[in-house]
């Protein structure tokens, strides 16, 4: 079976054209030109901005040209994450998916189910001559997994609806009325060399197929962070022998829980058997502590390498390694105002070495802007003490529960009627667009709600069938109550 097979139909057959279409974050000329061009082909009223935002309209059914403007919202961008072994070449090809029982998903990459599936289903409203609805604005924004930069930058009047329903959720049943700010602490260490010694022997110390995941729905899930662990792995070593690094990688995006990382190190000839044995138990600790976790599959290797020319200065490695193991990860407080919501957190995100420097990026989140700043400042006075200059990016702010929304009624009652049950309404530890939506346009009303994703930001994602199918009936019966 294909994803062209699946119904609701017109959502699947648009979501196969986006996946035909390269669309990384910050890579979204062909996406911009694939939907100006879809427009245009279909006959839909469609205008960008500067920033590279696009907005199709579509007028109301006839009778109902009173009914307050509806704006449909997601993002046109995926995260661009695959597996080792994967050739998947994210600027030029397609994504290639797979029906598999109630799930699709992707061919050892990244789904674009977020939000490949937002936008897909504006663009079925958009063709289904069937509904009954107000007038309808849907808004395509750019580079939402990096920096909110279309949100920032959406030029005044390119909207004008009313109440705006993001599409950029992942849990079928839930109703998203809040969500946190973050902002990305970017850590930069210029190092110095030395040649490695030559009576050292040197080992990749390689942890890898960690589960990943998405660094604020995911979170509080107790998975592994890769950066971290391969930090802890060498410090530890460091209490009982020299270590020496040559090289250290691990992680990609700010918004993804590191999967991966590596290290060069070298040791004195006569600890290779001692670090081999605390390599085995190292092992068998963190299987054991992310037994229920993690995907139990994951590895942590230690093979011999070949000599390297360099090491980075001893002096500063040491201080290196252990301060990426003392930087705050994971939930780092629960909220006060809502049971059981994460209020902040932190994501180890990426270790990056270049030629004289090595870039550690933070991602922070909390649904309280002063601690996202507050552990912003602690990773900065944790990093400027080992001499590093740090710089923050992309700081954006949450959105604040307005439980006595009105599109909330109607779409807590369209749940009930449909599906015989409650939704539940929850504020989210994730970054959505809708808290600066509301900052250019303060009487807008919001909230947001979308199919089921598993595993989002990780080559493991996959958006569940039966759940779409529910969503586009969620959605429409909304859209009918407003018109």
């Amino acid at each position: 079976m294909k994803v062209t097979d699946l119904k609701p139909a017109l959502i699947w057959q648009c979501f196969d054209e986006i996946t035909k279409v390269p669309r990384p974050t910050h890579h979204l000329d062909k996406m911009k030109e694939f939907l100006v061009d879809w427009a245009n082909r279909h006959n839909i009223p469609v205008k960008t901005d500067a920033v590279g935002n696009v907005v199709m309209t579509k007028p109301a059914t006839p009778g109902h040209e009173n009914a307050p403007t509806i704006i449909l919202q997601g993002h046109q961008d995926m995260v661009a994450e695959k597996r080792n072994d994967s050739n998947h070449d994210f600027f030029n090809d397609p994504i290639e998916t797979i029906v598999d029982g109630d799930w699709v998903k992707a061919n050892g990459t990244t789904l674009g189910a977020d939000n490949g599936i937002g936008c897909a289903t504006g663009m079925a409203v958009l063709l289904d001559d069937t509904l009954v609805h107000g007038p309808i604005e849907v808004l395509m924004t750019v580079d939402e997994e990096q920096g909110l930069i279309g949100a920032n930058g959406l030029e005044p009047g390119m909207i004008s609806g009313s109440i705006l329903l993001n599409l950029d959720s992942e849990e079928h049943g839930q109703l998203v009325i809040g969500c946190a700010g973050g902002k990305v602490t970017v850590c930069t260490y210029k190092y110095a060399t030395e040649a490695a010694p030559a009576d050292y022997k040197y080992f990749d110390v390689h942890i890898n197929h960690m589960m990943g995941g998405h660094s604020g729905m995911e979170i509080g899930l107790g998975r592994g962070n890769a950066n971290q662990q391969l930090a802890r792995f060498i410090w530890e070593m460091s209490q009982s022998c020299d270590v020496v690094v040559s090289r250290i990688d691990g992680g990609n995006l700010a918004n993804a829980i590191p999967r991966e990382a590596i290290a060069t190190i070298g040791i004195p000839a006569d600890k290779e058997a001692e670090l081999m044995a605390y390599a085995a138990e190292f092992n068998k600790t963190i299987h054991a502590e992310f037994a229920l976790a993690e995907n139990p599959d994951f590895t942590f290797d230690v093979t011999a390498a070949a000599t390297p020319a360099t090491i980075i200065d001893k002096k500063q490695s040491a201080a290196l390694i252990a301060t990426i193991f003392a930087t705050p990860n994971g939930v780092q407080g629960m909220s006060n105002a809502v049971p059981g919501l994460i209020e902040t957190s932190c994501n180890l995100a990426s270790v990056k070495m270049q030629d004289d420097k090595i870039v550690i990026t933070v991602h922070q989140r909390s649904s309280v802007d002063s601690r996202r700043d507050e552990i912003a400042d602690r990773i900065k006075a944790l990093y400027q003490m080992i001499g590093c200059e740090v710089i923050f990016e992309d700081a954006y702010v949450g959105w604040a529960p307005n439980p006595e929304s009105k599109v909330l009624k109607v779409a807590e009652s369209s749940f009930f009627d449909l599906f015989g049950e409650k939704p539940r309404v929850e504020a989210l530890h994730a970054g959505l667009e809708c808290g600066l939506f509301l900052e250019k346009m303060p009487n807008l009303d919001m909230i947001s709600f979308g199919p089921t994703l598993k595993d989002i930001h990780s080559p493991s994602e996959k958006a569940n069938i039966p759940s779409v199918a529910k969503y586009w009936e969620l959605l429409t019966e909304i859209l009918k109550r407003l018109a």
